[in-house]
Order: C-alpha cells, then structure tokens, then sequence
C-alpha cells in the first residue's frame, strides 16, 4: 500500500476538509519563466504568480490551506509547500505578470494573502505525488481527491545530466531541460546530429559559438533551420538532437567517433559568421537511439 498524501496532512494535524491542492504548471509559460522554474530561481516572482488568481476560481480556491505542488519539465508532481491564505482583495494596480509578458490590470483578478507555513516544511521540494488523469483540474480539494506519494527525495535535486554522447532530445524538449543540463550544453561545443523524426534522414554540423551546443540548437528552435541553407528548403520538423563528440578550442578536421564508429569532419568558416562541416567520409550506420532505425549521416545534406 502506497503512503497517501492525506495521511501526511492529518499527522501534520491539518483538517482535509480546510485544504485545496494545486498543482501550477502553466502552459502560456515564457522560456525560463515556467512555474516551476520560477519557485526553483526566483521565489519573489513564483510567490506573486501564486497568489495572484482569477476571479473566477474563487469558489474552488475558498480554504484556509493551500498544498501546493509544481508540474516539474518531465512531469512529475512536486510539492513545495503549504500555504496559509489570509485573505483576498482585488488587484489594486497594474502588475507585470511573472510567467509571461503583459500585466494583470488593476481590478482584473484576485490577490491572496498568502504565508507559507511551517506544516510539512521539511518535505518541501523533497515529495512527489501522482496527481492522476486531468491535469487541467489544477485545483482539487483535499477531502475528496487523496494523492499517492510516489517517491521522496533526501533533497531537492534534479535529474542527473545523462552525459554528452548519451544526450537525446527533440528540439522542443530543449526548453523543458533542468537547469544544470542547460549549463552543462553551453559550456562544450563540438560535433552535433539532426535527425528528422518522420523521413529518418541525419545532418552533421558543428556548435563553435559562447553558447556551445545550447546556443547552436537554439538557433534551429527559433528559426527552424539555423541559417542552414540546405534545411530552408525542406519543410520544418522537430529534430532529434545528438552529439556525436565533444571538442575542445580550435577544433578544425578530426576524426569524430560515437558509439565506436567514426567520421571525418572539416570545419569551414561561412561569410554570414556560421560554419558548415563537410564529412570527408561517409558515416557507417547506427542505430537511433529514439527508435532503432539505421540510416545513415552524408556531409553538407541529407541522405
């Protein structure tokens, strides 16, 4: 028998019947700027996010307690805290939205008073709960909605980066990415794979830039081709993202391996400031880590 989350908001001697449980996790969300990035890097603004709700939601919201959970990047429930609401009144000025650009209006939606408290405190960023089907249902009371505690953690901590030549994410993952992975991504460059989720064919090309792997793959996100002139003229895809190795500065012709087979790569500087790579030897097949599918990579195109 799983503990269950109710069993735990008892022994803390809270009443069900005076608890919601929310779960945040914002899909209008700017990059960086998710729910739970914000409780993770900048409590001031995730405390404005939470406490600032729709006028609509007051009779869901109307409790003494509020157990509070975030909708992490791979989806699991986190919880980080409980709070107490003092009070409620409407906005009384125009104020920036935390998660997104624009501002709440004055008037246009309800400010809680709310106090994190010390019930369950040495649980905070430490449990995880399955919150079951219906996401959209981010408020459920207590009394009638009982969570399974799924597993909980010594202390809050993020998945472990996989390593560079495990690494593998489509492009719209990118955003999703724990903070210590975005880092790590940033700090190497060196040689990267695209593979086009629906034809399966690969692309070989090289992240020189400040921001390594990070920033060359951003490029793709925001562009949907990254300059290449070759990918302008195929019809956009969420690429598989994969790197084939790691290099260190003023990497130019090498010899590239990844899982025990190799290519030869050149380098060379474009006038528009973004370096083409040419393989000088064919790729062998490989298999796709996503779905096993052999293909192969060709140099400068696609095969």
């Amino acid at each position: 028998m799983p503990i269950m989350f109710n069993t735990i908001l008892r022994e803390a001697g809270l009443v069900l019947d005076d608890v919601r449980v929310l779960r945040h996790k914002d899909k209008r969300a700017a990059r960086g700027r998710t729910p739970y990035e914000l409780w993770r890097d900048n409590r001031t603004q995730f405390d404005i996010y939470q406490s600032t709700q729709s006028v609509d939601n007051r009779a869901k919201l109307k409790a003494r307690y509020w157990a509070s959970f975030l909708g992490t990047p791979i989806d699991e429930t986190l919880f980080v805290g409980v709070y107490g609401v003092g009070g409620r009144q409407l906005l009384e000025q125009d104020t920036p939205k935390p998660h997104m650009d624009g501002v709440d209006k004055a008037g246009s939606c309800d400010l809680y008073d709310l106090t994190l408290g010390q019930a369950l405190g040495d649980l905070i960023g430490k449990l995880f709960i399955e919150w079951g089907p219906g996401e959209r249902s981010w408020i459920q009371r207590a009394d009638r909605r009982n969570k399974p505690v799924t597993e909980l953690r010594t202390d809050f901590k993020e998945p472990d980066f996989p390593g560079f030549l495990n690494f593998v994410k489509a492009l719209s993952e990118l955003d999703k990415l724990p903070k210590g992975w975005v880092t790590a991504l940033q700090s190497c460059r060196g040689i990267y794979l695209l593979t086009c989720p629906k034809t399966k064919e690969q692309y070989v090309g090289s992240a020189t830039g400040g921001e390594g792997f990070w920033g060359r793959w951003q490029d793709y996100v925001q562009t949907g081709h990254g300059g290449n002139l070759g990918l302008k003229s195929r019809e956009p895809s969420d690429y598989q993202v994969s790197i084939l190795e790691v290099a260190g500065d003023g990497f130019d012709k090498r010899r590239h391996h990844r899982n025990g087979r190799a290519v030869e790569v050149q380098t060379t500087k474009q006038g528009n400031g973004l370096e083409s790579v040419t393989c000088t030897k064919r790729v062998p097949n490989r298999s796709l880590p996503a779905d096993g599918a052999e293909r192969r990579a060709a140099a400068e195109g696609w095969r």
